[in-house]
């Protein structure tokens, strides 16, 4: 029997994986100093929950088939050290994954944003039309159990970012995998703590694509000019595909896709989330999907979580929750929400929460993103600031860093939550933006006011 032992198995995706070999049949142990719901109550569910919190060079056995290394870990973790001076091997999770799949077809989607949108449309539609395929993706997904699935299947879709890959290897994650396949939906600068240079950060979109190898594909969205200019310049033997927006129109707040067999409802709406459904019918047409067959299953696609997440909708007004915390993505949210309903007043609140954007320096990349709210709210949680040692910012700097004169500004999530509260809902729409949870906010008391 296979036997893995997983350093750091509390993280989302390593604890999904950890899972999804023990139903692969594999024997599976694991370590890490915190463990977090729903992390714990799966792996406990699942008999592979660690007795206690800690790293235990003992667990450590000559008998280990690999260890799994997760980001979280550092290279002087004691049981690391102890598998290094044994000679097992260590595996990122994204070598791992190459490693399991050199058999399959491997479809990588890559991008600043839209990676977990266009990966989640693709598995929806792959589901529905009865394909047999495994999957990783950055996000649980509706009708999935796991965020990742290893089997006998033939293909594989991953979701594959450019973030470092382990303590052990800096270099991106997407490099592993060696698609067959790849897609890139946009570029633009975040996590400058990680890519403190933008030049170099785009390099790895260049890097990225140029790894397609001869019989592959490289689809790629020409409406992002820097996309557009690396896949142009990419020099590959492989097929290369622009994409743009679907065609679409929305009537009466719901959006329609144009097709030469008539119009077809969606629930998903706004001009990245149609750029994200033509990337991913591209790919589905190039594992063998047929295009009225994409159209009959797009339909019941309802979103990703937390990707304009409908948390309430009465009818005339919505609450929607979104990721979005990027400069591109939080401009995309808000304007599709403005677009979709032009009627409808629009109350966005954006919470400032990674380093990036609670940086002073980067701050300007937020200009203008905020621009078609009717009202504009940034929250950001002092506390925050300071554990990431940065300089907390006065409400001028705020609003010139945002462009916006009228922006209103809480560092109290109860102040915000009475703001909120003090609002008038009706045919409006309010929109949520963040990594975050704006310090526990009950969401539940400004729910209320819209019933």
């Amino acid at each position: 029997m296979n036997k893995y032992h997983f350093i750091a198995i509390g993280g989302a995706v390593m604890h999904n994986l950890a899972l999804a070999l023990v139903e692969k049949g594999y024997q599976v142990t694991g370590s890490d100093d915190e463990i977090y719901e729903p992390s714990r109550t799966r792996l406990e569910k699942a008999g592979i929950l660690p007795k206690e919190y800690g790293w235990f060079p003992n667990k450590i056995t000559p008998d280990l088939d690999g260890i799994i290394l997760g980001m979280h870990a550092r290279l002087e973790n004691p049981e690391l050290q102890k598998a290094q001076e044994l000679g097992i091997p260590v595996y990122s999770f994204p070598e791992f994954i190459f490693n399991q799949s050199q058999d399959k077809k491997r479809v990588v989607i890559g991008g600043s944003h839209g990676k977990t949108s266009i990966t989640s449309i693709i598995l929806h539609v792959l589901k529905d039309q009865n394909v047999d395929f495994d999957y990783l993706v950055g996000a649980q997904i509706e009708g999935f159990d796991l965020m990742v699935r290893l089997s006998d299947a033939p293909i594989i879709i991953i979701e594959g970012d450019e973030y470092l890959t382990s303590p052990l290897d800096r270099t991106s994650k997407f490099f592993h995998y060696k698609h067959d396949i790849a897609l890139v939906s946009g570029i633009a600068w975040d996590h400058f703590n990680v890519f403190p240079d933008f030049e170099g950060y785009k390099s790895l979109f260049s890097q990225f694509m140029e790894m397609t190898p001869a019989n592959g594909e490289l689809i790629y969205c020409e409406a992002d000019p820097l996309v557009k200019t690396a896949a142009e310049n990419a020099e590959i033997k492989g097929k290369k595909t622009p994409y743009i927006a679907h065609p679409s129109l929305i009537e009466g707040g719901k959006t329609f896709l144009k097709t030469e067999n008539g119009l077809v409802p969606i629930q998903i709406f706004g001009e990245h989330n149609l750029q994200n459904l033509q990337g991913a019918m591209n790919i589905c047409k190039s594992i063998g999907i047929l295009p009225e067959a994409f159209y009959k299953s797009i339909q019941t696609f309802k979103g990703a979580a937390k990707r304009q997440e409908v948390i309430l909708d009465t009818g005339s007004s919505t609450i929607y929750r979104d990721f979005a915390h990027a400069p591109s993505k939080l401009q995309a949210t808000v304007k599709a929400v403005k677009t979709q309903f032009p009627d409808r007043q629009l109350i966005a609140v954006q919470e400032l929460h990674t380093y990036s954007s609670l940086n002073k320096d980067f701050l300007p990349n937020y200009a203008h993103t905020m621009n078609p709210a009717d009202i504009a709210v940034v929250y950001l949680n002092p506390h925050a600031v300071a554990l990431k040692k940065l300089e907390l910012m006065d409400q001028e700097t705020l609003r010139a860093g945002f462009k916006r004169p009228d922006l209103k500004l809480f560092t109290d999530s109860s102040a915000l939550k009475d703001f909120l509260l003090s609002l008038d809902y009706s045919n409006s729409n309010l929109l949520l933006m963040s990594s975050g949870n704006y310090d526990n906010m009950d969401l539940e008391v400004i729910k209320a006011k819209f019933n």
